[in-house]
């Protein structure tokens, strides 16, 4: 009797590996939204070299894993996930806010460290049973939004493989309980979510770069607690 066995492929890039540790140098952080470290993805976007790096990074560690459509989150995963859907010659699909697209399904409301959200939606043709979906985004704190995101490409029958984003924030992975803070893994384990990957390129841990404010500076987010 013969018995096959699955590996897992060995990954070349690592959390806050060499290559991490330079993009993390361009990403300041600001206090913004009423948080005191904000961190701005506009310094990478603004240098091609660094910003075609990260693609490759993504699109290199999804060719390994192997994947049949990318799903980006509304906003920013709009502008990570179709290069890296064009390197992989993957489709890329959109998980919009209520109201953005037609032919769509919706998620439950959740929380973010933001507050309260609808919940998010994709068209309902664009997933099918069994595919090997990757949700991306560029950064993870609470997980609300991955959580909304999974929830929907279960509800069609697809696999999340991993859900990717530039940066994950580790306090909010499994806080101690008088922390206050909102734990990701409990969250993840309540919706039933709790074998999902996620995986982030960069850290807190290596994000120490103060953006430089300008005189008269002001916190004008749209949101504060």
């Amino acid at each position: 009797m013969t018995t096959t066995t699955t590996t897992t492929p060995k990954l070349k890039y690592v959390q806050d590996g060499d290559e991490a540790r330079v993009i993390a140098r361009f990403m300041p952080f600001f206090p913004f939204k009423g948080i005191p470290r904000f961190y701005d993805i506009g310094g990478f976007l603004y240098r091609p070299l660094l910003f075609q790096k990260i693609v490759d990074i993504f699109a290199e560690r999804y060719a390994e894993i192997g994947i049949d459509v990318i799903a980006g989150l509304d906003a920013r995963g709009f502008i990570l996930g179709p290069p890296i859907a064009l390197a992989l010659k993957k489709p890329f699909i959109m998980m919009r806010k209520k109201g953005k697209m037609p032919n769509s399904i919706s998620s439950s409301d959740y929380q973010t460290e933001y507050g309260n959200r609808d919940g998010l939606t994709v068209q309902r043709d664009k997933i099918k049973p069994n595919d090997r979906v990757l949700i991306i985004d560029d950064l993870v704190a609470t997980g609300g939004t991955l959580g909304s995101a999974i929830s929907l490409v279960k509800m069609l029958g697809g696999i999340v493989v991993e859900c990717a984003c530039v940066v994950e924030l580790k306090m909010f992975i499994n806080p101690p309980a008088d922390s206050g803070l909102p734990n990701r893994t409990k969250l993840f384990q309540e919706l039933g979510h709790d074998q999902v990957p996620v995986w982030g390129l960069i850290s807190e841990d290596i994000l120490t770069e103060e953006a430089k404010l300008p005189d008269g500076y002001v916190d004008d987010g749209e949101e504060h607690k």
